[in-house]
């Protein structure tokens, strides 16, 4: 498997344990590489975790469910992706892991797409009953979103025909009469709007409530939280650091060219014009995690048999890393302020 190897053997940034600049710190995470990951690779170019005093291997992985067992294991101490089922599923277990960071939420601009030959018979969400809709995966939080709209006509997952098919295959199902609907997002549906191959039904971020919705996150080993909480918090604030430069990007800042340069540098996005023309996944400067959003997608998730096991949300979410950072950074400010932009702040 690739790896990506940040070697640091420079002095630790003052604040922190002078006895980690005799032996920097390593720190093993598994990363989807996907636009969310892009403070993760910022800390990276920008040196800020040298300046934390940590080494840090970036593993690819598909997915943070197939990634769960080797987090658990402690073969990883991190795991970045999307918010997926499957770690409810591991707390079940008494599995030692813990949500630590975010890495996205809305406004993400997930869209509910259907066919343009179904824009006169699928008028309200009752309308779906019986109707094939694709998602990406089982158990991620764009399930969780259509659950929400089905919910809303007093239906549930299993009144419809939900299909799971990767997001660059969606379109193709929709053109050739596969499937009825699709959950999509920038640039994909972007792409089926512009070959007329799909119409917008509804914009999940108008939606559904609470707002922000928790898309993606840290999820940590909590072994390693508890036995290295200093080596684990020097990690966040690069973090951190990463994130709000991406922020400041995400409101059109001065850094947007030097961020879009990372993000294709990583392959994160195809081209500058390709990230430049999307809509970017929003996130808390911070990395904090709605607590309120984290329950109700768990109500969701346990309602419809995703999960076998609700918990309360100190139990979900340790929330003192993201604590951390705002306290060491201070209060974050958008440098655009002509920004109309929602999220990011």
């Amino acid at each position: 498997m690739r790896k990506l190897f940040v070697a640091v053997f420079s002095l630790v940034a003052a604040g922190f344990s002078p006895a980690f600049a005799e032996t920097p710190a390593t720190v093993t995470m598994g990363v989807i590489n996907i636009q969310a990951a892009t403070p993760i690779y910022l800390a990276v170019e920008k040196g800020y975790f040298k300046d934390a005093g940590v080494n840090v291997v970036i593993e690819p992985i598909e997915s943070t469910g197939g990634a769960m067992p080797l987090l658990a294991s402690g073969k990883l101490q991190l795991v970045v992706g999307g918010l997926n089922a499957s770690y409810w599923n591991a707390l079940g277990k008494d599995l030692p892991v813990i949500l630590a960071f975010g890495t996205a939420s809305s406004p993400v601009y997930t869209v509910l797409m259907i066919r343009p030959d179904l824009a006169g018979t699928i008028k309200t969400a009752a309308d779906f009953k019986g109707r094939s809709i694709a998602s990406n995966a089982p158990g991620v939080t764009s399930v969780y979103q259509l659950a929400k709209l089905l919910e809303s006509a007093n239906l549930t997952l299993k009144d419809a025909d939900v299909r799971y098919i990767p997001l660059t295959q969606m379109g193709i199902a929709l053109n050739n009469y596969a499937i009825d609907a699709a959950l999509m997002s920038p640039p994909f549906s972007d792409r089926a709007l512009d070959q007329k191959i799909a119409v917008k039904w509804i914009d999940f971020d108008d939606f559904v409530k609470p707002q922000p919705t928790v898309l993606g996150a840290f999820t940590a080993n909590s072994d390693w939280t508890k036995q290295s909480r200093d080596q684990a918090k020097r990690v966040f604030l690069a973090v951190g650091r990463g994130s709000r430069d991406y922020c400041q990007a995400y409101h059109h800042g001065p850094n947007r060219g030097e961020v879009e340069d990372v993000m294709v540098k990583y392959k994160l996005a195809r081209d500058r014009e390709s990230v430049d023309g999307i809509a970017w996944q929003s996130r808390d400067p911070n990395g904090g995690l709605s607590a309120a959003s984290l329950e109700d997608i768990q109500d969701v998730f346990f309602k419809e048999h995703l999960i076998e096991q609700k918990f309360p949300v100190k139990r979900i979410v340790d929330e003192s890393f993201a604590a951390d950072v705002a306290k060491e950074l201070g209060p974050f400010e958008v440098v655009n302020k002509d920004s109309k932009d929602m999220g990011c702040r």
